[in-house]
């Protein structure tokens, strides 16, 4: 006779899309306050912030929270090679979406810092789930609010290091802009994966004003991602409190991923981004975010799998998994 509480909870004991849906993982639902969050135990926390207001190509990343979290339920928390359950060693939970204002980024922000800050307030690790790469600038803003001396990692097809689009301040082009205006240092922050053509000069500007390290794509190429990874490693982790992550899905090939608003030809491969999200978040983390993922711009579910993954993948090794 059928047993209702199973030895293994990791084991399957019905279709992989039955029950109730909604939640990352099916992770329980608790409310960006840090005073429940702390009564759950939880020291990760997925959140996210369905916004699209100023995409510059193609729409849809909107979607993207909800289709990660739909697809979620095709992925373990277990990792049966290492032994390792993200689930024993995070309790994590899913806190929902930012209630998004169309349109408005600034009001929008301004409700997603406050939330991402009560996350960091009980402790746990903010897993942001984009919306377009705008959705950046209040995670690093409520990370900067915490941390004195954070570093950051970019992995991305484009620099976003854009001063404004028209005007706009927040725009999707801008958040590694913003993060410096928030207080990060520039000489502690690494773009990984960057593509030669698909940044205008004022951008590439920027980052050498700066001394932001740009690691490009062909570099990756050449030298492997065990490199990029010590690299990255290297400039962001020195003296700092920690890193912060932002993983843009157009890092990779479209081949890979497709749904996304500006796919990218000859990106990383899916092997390739897991390899760098691993080697990063090896030493833990601050907060990540995973960016610019659009199911609707997909025929398939393969790009927002390979996002949930990502998410997933940075929260196992910024709990151990593999040490």
């Amino acid at each position: 006779m059928p047993t209702s509480d199973p030895a293994d909870r990791t084991m399957w004991t019905s279709l992989l899309h039955a029950g109730l849906a909604g939640s990352f993982m099916r992770f329980p639902h608790v409310p960006a306050r840090a005073d429940e969050l702390r009564a759950a135990g939880a020291r990760a926390a997925v959140y996210g912030i369905p916004f699209d207001s100023t995409n510059i190509s193609r729409t849809g990343t909107n979607y993207g929270p909800r289709g990660m979290r739909d697809v979620s339920v095709q992925l373990l928390t277990y990792n049966a090679m290492y032994d390792f359950d993200v689930a024993d060693a995070l309790s994590p939970v899913d806190c929902g979406d930012c209630d998004v204002i169309p349109g408005d980024p600034a009001r929008t922000f301004e409700r997603a810092q406050a939330d991402i800050e009560q996350i960091l307030a009980a402790g746990a690790l903010p897993v942001t789930l984009g919306g377009e790469h705008s959705i950046t600038i209040p995670a690093v803003r409520a990370v900067r609010s915490v941390h004195e001396n954070p570093g950051l990692i970019l992995v991305d097809a484009h620099l976003d290091t854009a001063p404004d689009v028209g005007g706009e301040l927040l725009s999707h082009c801008c958040p590694i802009t913003r993060a410096v205006d928030a207080g990060f240092d520039p000489a502690k922050m690494v773009l990984v994966g960057i593509s030669g053509w698909m940044n205008p000069r004022t951008e590439l500007e920027f980052c050498r004003e700066h001394g932001i390290t740009v690691i490009w794509l062909e570099e990756i190429w050449e030298r492997g991602t065990a490199w990029a990874v010590e690299r990255a490693n290297e400039i962001a982790r020195n003296g700092t409190d920690g890193v912060y992550l932002s993983f843009d899905i157009d890092s990779l090939d479209a081949a890979h991923a497709p749904g996304t608003c500006c796919p990218t030809p000859g990106g990383l491969t899916s092997r390739e981004a897991l390899e760098l999200v691993r080697g990063v978040c090896a030493d833990g983390l601050l907060g990540v975010d995973v960016v610019e993922v659009a199911p609707s711009l997909d025929a398939t579910p393969k790009t927002a799998l390979i996002g949930g993954r990502i998410a997933l993948e940075a929260m196992a090794f910024h709990a151990g998994a593999g040490r």
